[in-house]
C-alpha cells in the first residue's frame, strides 16, 4: 500500500479508520516479512500512514466517583469512551457530558454512581437514590432540611455503592396539656414517652397520656396527660326473703297464721371506682356475693273446718244485747281490725285475750259464733270491764 493511499480518510469514517490502523499495527507485529523490510522503507510508511490516525488522537481527563485520570483515546463520543474504559452507568448514575456527546481533545468526563438510600423521615419511609458522596451531600441533593434534626449517621459519613438507611426525625413542636397548663416543648426524639419527659412531666402510678407513649410525636400534636387514681367501693342492698304457705287442717279454713317471720338477707357488691384528672368515672362491677342468706317467711293456711258452735257459758252471759256491744266496738264487722293492728273481730280483742279465752290464731279470723261465744266468756270472767265504753251496751 502506498503512502498515498493511507493519507486518504478510510471508507467508514474516524471509527474504520482506528480499527484499521490497530489491524496494522498487530500485523506489523506478526507478519516476519515485514520485520525483514529495509528499515528506510518501514520509516517511511510509517510517516505517510500514521498521519491521519494522530490527528483522531484525544487527551481527555475521565473523573469515576472523584477519581481523576487524564487518558489518550481514539473515541468519537462519551459512550465509546466509557465502553473503552469499561466503565458501566445505569439509569440511576449520572454522566456528563450524556453518552452520546462528541469527544474532542482536552474534554472532561465526569461519572457520579448512584446509590440507593432508605430515607426515613419523621417516621415514614422511602427507597431514593443519590448520586451524593456523603450523608449532608444526599440531605441537600434530596431537599430534607435537617437543621436541628436527628440523623443516625454523621453528615460527614461516606454512601458507598452499596447504600445505606438514613433516619432523620425533624425537630417539632409537641404540647402537652397537663395538671390544667399546657406544657409546650421543641424536640426530635421518637415518642411521644421521650417527648413527655423532655417536657419535664413524669406519668405515676395509673397515669396515661391520649395518645400509646410509643407512637411518634407529630408536628403541632397536642397530647392530654391522664391523671388517674383508681380505688374499690363496697355496697350491701337488702336480698329479698320468699314467702312459704303450707296447709295446715288444724286451722279453720279462711284462716292464716304467720308461723315464722321472714327476714332479708344482705347482698355484698364490690365495684372499682376511678377518677380522671379529678372526675370520677362510673363504677365498674368487680364481683358479688350474698353474705347473708334471708330467711323465708312462713304461714299456715287453714283448711280445717269450724267445730259446731259450742253451748253458751254458764254465769248469765245469755240474753244480753252482744249486737249492740259489736255494733258499738266494730260495726259489727267480723273481720275487722283497729288502726294498729292490736284489736281485731266483732268485739276488739287483743291476741293475748283471745287466747285466755281459748281462742287460737287471731279474733278477726274465726267465725262470727265462735267470736261471740269467747266474748260470753270473758263476760262470766271480767264482766263488762273488757269494754269499758261499749259495755253498757249489753244491758239495753
Amino acid at each position: 500500500m502506498s503512502p498515498e493511499q493511507d493519507s486518504h480518510p478510510v471508507p467508514g469514517g474516524r471509527a474504520a479508520a482506528r480499527r484499521a490502523a490497530r489491524s496494522r499495527r498487530t500485523a506489523d507485529r506478526t507478519d516476519p516479512i515485514r520485520r525483514l523490510l529495509p528499515q528506510a522503507l518501514v520509516v517511511a510508511a510509517l510517516a505517510g500512514g500514521t498521519s491521519a490516525f494522530v490527528a483522531h488522537d484525544k487527551a481527555v481527563r475521565l473523573t469515576v466517583d472523584g477519581e481523576q485520570r487524564t487518558l489518550h483515546t481514539y473515541a468519537d463520543d462519551v459512550g465509546e469512551l466509557l465502553a473503552e474504559e469499561k466503565v458501566a452507568v445505569g439509569r440511576h448514575d449520572i454522566v456528563a457530558p450524556a453518552p452520546g456527546q462528541s469527544l474532542d481533545s482536552g474534554d472532561e468526563v465526569a461519572v457520579r454512581y448512584g446509590r440507593p438510600v432508605t430515607l426515613t423521615v419523621d417516621g415514614r419511609s422511602r427507597r431514593v437514590w443519590t448520586t451524593a458522596g456523603t450523608v449532608d451531600g444526599a440531605l441537600h441533593q434530596l431537599g430534607v432540611r435537617a437543621d436541628g434534626a436527628f440523623l443516625s449517621a454523621s453528615r460527614s459519613a461516606g454512601i458507598s455503592r452499596r447504600g445505606l438507611s438514613l433516619d432523620v426525625r425533624t425537630e417539632r413542636t409537641v404540647t402537652f396539656m397537663a395538671d390544667g397548663r399546657e406544657h409546650t416543648v421543641r424536640t426530635n426524639v421518637a415518642t411521644v414517652g421521650e417527648a413527655l419527659e423532655a417536657a419535664g412531666l413524669t406519668l405515676r402510678g395509673q397515669d396515661t397520656t391520649s395518645v400509646p407513649g410509643g407512637s411518634f410525636p407529630r408536628d403541632g400534636q397536642t397530647v392530654k396527660v391522664m391523671r388517674i387514681t383508681r380505688g374499690k367501693e363496697v355496697r350491701h342492698a337488702p336480698v329479698p326473703f320468699t314467702t312459704v304457705r303450707r296447709a295446715d287442717p288444724t286451722v279453720l279454713k279462711g284462716t292464716e297464721v304467720v308461723e315464722r317471720q321472714g327476714r332479708p338477707g344482705s347482698l355484698r357488691t364490690v365495684y372499682q371506682v376511678r377518677t380522671v384528672n379529678g372526675v370520677r368515672e362510673r363504677p365498674h362491677k368487680l364481683e358479688s356475693k350474698v353474705v347473708k342468706q334471708p330467711v323465708s317467711k312462713i304461714v299456715r293456711v287453714g283448711t280445717g273446718t269450724a267445730p259446731p258452735p259450742p253451748a253458751s257459758p254458764q254465769g248469765g252471759s245469755d240474753g244480753l244485747n252482744w249486737d249492740a256491744v259489736a255494733h258499738c266496738e266494730s260495726g259489727g264487722r267480723a273481720d275487722a281490725v283497729d288502726s294498729s293492728g292490736r284489736y281485731g273481730g266483732l268485739y276488739q280483742m287483743d291476741r293475748q285475750t283471745w287466747r285466755s279465752v281459748g281462742g287460737s290464731g287471731n279474733p278477726q279470723d274465726a267465725p262470727a259464733s265462735e267470736q261471740t261465744y269467747r266474748a260470753k266468756k270473758l263476760y262470766v270472767q271480767r264482766g263488762s270491764s273488757p269494754w269499758p265504753n261499749c259495755g253498757r251496751q249489753l244491758h239495753r
